[in-house]
């Protein structure tokens, strides 16, 4: 069984932990006087191009084109028109990249590249910031430099202009990974001083360290416990639904790690919680939630806390753009932003079809549960049937191949979501009653 989130976070991990010493620079040299604005966009932008060519190589153009093609919308066109252009652009690019991967996988039948899977990874990340720029650019929260290619001021006024977009697209503690940052606190960052004290920061960095450190040791522990045991072409019965979230744990696992991998990273660059939050910006939101992606027993907050920041930005991108079935949009996006690969392709639809199912389970429990101990066992099953659902959404979405995705649907474990959209259906039905 070929699965895909173990194929290329690893390399991702090393280049991220090579970064950190000059993360660590960047954050010291805040707290200079003599380190100007400029000097400062010009460090990230130039550890963003020297990270993106030691990770990617010659696959690095793949992300400086789009970056470039972006500036000069974002300089060229009126605010009001500039949105939609560059989101169009964007997502042409990463899915002609995306198709390259599919040629790659599905006609050739070859393992792609390492490399060209980190900077697939990093061209997902660019374009959420591009189009969170202009978006920002859109709605009037970012006062864009519009009309600097056609006015008449020097070249290196227009550069000038140009630096803080680069620097913000290419910024090396976020180039592989971590947290969506808008452009208004990532300005605030850097025009600001480090706001961080060295005892609280050292604290800071140690905790994230041992949290680390216990998923990998956790991980290897899983990774032996899988490996004694049979896989999910050979297994029988009810031993699957264990073989499918025991192996959803690990890639969680795997996911949580490398998000607090990069939220340490972005930490030790002075990208921090208490970094450059205005009073009308939204908190900062770390991607792993561990605590309640473990514990909730409801789909639609599982789906929030999951890679929280990119969760928002599918939020205020599709979701609060669309004015039909905005839920069902909202996951198809996902899965054209995650590359159309088929397991992707069925597992977010899947998603959102048990999302919608479990608002509708929820509302008509709380409406007809009333004692508590049947509450508590309501939550009990309801947590265990939101894990099951999970780990069979998360091993679709992360299948490698169509006989990979093919084994999962003739599983038992295939009974968990079929059982959601059953009650779907007959709350619907009776929901239409109601009304």
């Amino acid at each position: 069984m070929d699965w895909l989130p173990l194929f290329f976070l690893h390399p991702v991990s090393l280049y991220q932990g090579a970064a950190f010493p000059f993360a660590l620079l960047f954050n010291y040299l805040c707290t200079m006087d003599s380190f100007s604005t400029r000097a400062r966009h010009l460090f990230l932008l130039a550890g963003g191009g020297a990270l993106a060519v030691a990770a990617m190589r010659s696959y690095a153009l793949l992300v400086f084109i789009p970056a470039l093609c972006t500036v000069v919308l974002i300089t060229s066109l009126s605010p009001q028109r500039v949105h939609r252009p560059t989101f169009f652009f964007q997502m042409s690019w990463q899915t002609l990249c995306h198709l390259g991967l599919h040629y790659t996988e599905y006609y050739l039948q070859e393992a792609p590249s390492t490399r060209f899977c980190i900077t697939l990874s990093s061209l997902m990340l660019l374009t959420q910031r591009v189009t969170s720029l202009s978006l920002d650019i859109w709605e009037g929260k970012v006062g864009a430099s519009s009309g600097g290619v056609r006015s008449r001021s020097s070249l290196s006024e227009r550069l000038g202009k140009a630096l803080p977009y680069f620097s913000y697209l290419l910024f090396f503690p976020a180039l592989l990974g971590g947290p969506l940052w808008s452009f208004q606190r990532f300005q605030a960052r850097v025009q600001g001083s480090s706001s961080l004290s060295p005892r609280r920061s050292c604290w800071a960095l140690s905790w994230r360290g041992l949290q680390i450190l216990g998923l990998e040791c956790t991980k290897v522990f899983m990774r032996g416990v899988l490996s004694a045991g049979v896989g999910l072409t050979d297994c029988q019965r009810l031993e699957c639904v264990y073989v499918v979230w025991a192996t959803a744990e690990l890639f969680k696992l795997t996911y949580y790690s490398h998000w607090i991998l990069d939220d340490t990273l972005l930490h030790a660059a002075g990208f921090g919680s208490e970094s450059g939050q205005g009073p009308e910006e939204e908190g900062y939101v770390p991607d792993a939630d561990i605590w309640t992606l473990e514990t909730t027993h409801r789909i639609s907050l599982f789906t929030r806390k999951w890679n929280q920041s990119t969760a928002r930005w599918l939020r205020r991108l599709v979701f609060q753009q669309s004015r039909v079935w905005p839920l069902l949009q909202t996951f198809a996006f996902s899965a054209w932003w995650h590359g159309l690969h088929p397991g992707q392709v069925f597992g977010f639809l899947c998603w959102a079809v048990m999302v919608e199912a479990d608002y509708l389970i929820h509302t008509f429990a709380d409406l007809f549960i009333r004692s508590q101990p049947m509450r508590l066992l309501y939550r009990i099953l309801t947590w265990a049937h939101t894990q099951l659902i999970m780990a069979y959404i998360m091993l679709a979405v992360e299948a490698r191949s169509l006989s990979s995705l093919w084994v999962l649907c003739y599983s038992y474990n295939s009974v968990f979501p079929v059982v959601y959209c059953i009650l779907l259906f007959l709350l619907v039905k009776r929901k239409c009653k109601f009304n």
